[in-house]
């Protein structure tokens, strides 16, 4: 408890947090509803017409805010490499499996409420805009959002536990983010097009979003979550035994 008391009070005193996290938010909800605004009675006659996922255009703005999460995970442990406070961390906590699932930990909390925030306040504005429906798969949706954006926060700090370096963590991240997703559509094989977005981890877990036409994707909504988290807490597990081996 006391390391986790510990890199909370890091994250919380850093003014840079929470204006990430606020930038989470904004960005979910603005872009949601651009999104959402961007249908048009051509498309959705009424909203009890509409043959669009409204769901999850409401919930496009996670796409984005998402690589803001990523920076906030890789600046958790890349900005203590950079200013050498990594050294009086573990001096001050020796144990590093515990000080690493403590900022992981502190992370995933923070990450899960601002997340909550944002896919509350994206719901809400479409809500306004073209009410989408609400039944379970919205409420799937909705989850599978926030823990989106956590299991992208757990990936920045991952890569940044590997690197010791923000800025090439981020890079990376970005790259597994949108790079990837994008070869996806540039093959020219339907097969490797099929398994871009079924083990990618970007495409793979955005499929939670999804609340109709759930034949035709490449990976069902809970398997493709499960192909981010796996991608994200093997990571952490490589860094963490990276960071054990190595001097700081």
């Amino acid at each position: 408890m006391r390391s986790l008391h510990a890199e909370w009070t890091k994250l919380r005193t850093l003014p840079s947090t929470w204006w990430l996290l606020a930038a989470t938010v904004a960005l979910t909800a603005a872009v949601g509803a651009a999104a959402v605004s961007s249908l048009t009675t051509r498309v959705c006659p009424t909203p009890a017409a509409c043959h669009e996922d409204t769901v999850k255009l409401a919930l496009t703005g996670v796409q984005l805010s998402q690589s803001v999460c990523l920076v906030l995970g890789a600046l958790s442990i890349g900005a203590e490499y950079a200013t050498g406070t990594i050294r009086t961390t573990l001096t001050a906590m020796p144990g590093r499996w515990r000080v690493l699932a403590s900022k992981a930990a502190a992370l995933s909390l923070l990450t899960a409420s601002a997340g909550a925030l944002a896919v509350l306040a994206a719901l809400g504005l479409a809500h306004l805009i073209l009410p989408p429906p609400t039944n379970t798969a919205t409420l799937r949706a909705a989850a599978g959002s926030i823990l989106i954006l956590v299991l992208v926060t757990i990936l920045g700090l991952s890569l940044a536990t590997l690197l010791r370096d923000t800025g090439g963590a981020i890079t990376l991240g970005l790259g597994v983010l949108y790079v990837v997703p994008l070869l996806s559509h540039l093959v020219s094989s339907p097969t490797w097009q099929h398994r871009f977005q079924r083990w990618a981890p970007m495409p793979a877990g955005l499929s939670i979003q999804a609340t109709t036409n759930l034949d035709r994707l490449a990976i069902a909504p809970w398997p493709g979550l499960g192909v981010l988290a796996a991608y994200a807490v093997g990571l952490l597990g490589i860094g963490g035994v990276w960071f054990r081996l190595r001097d700081a």
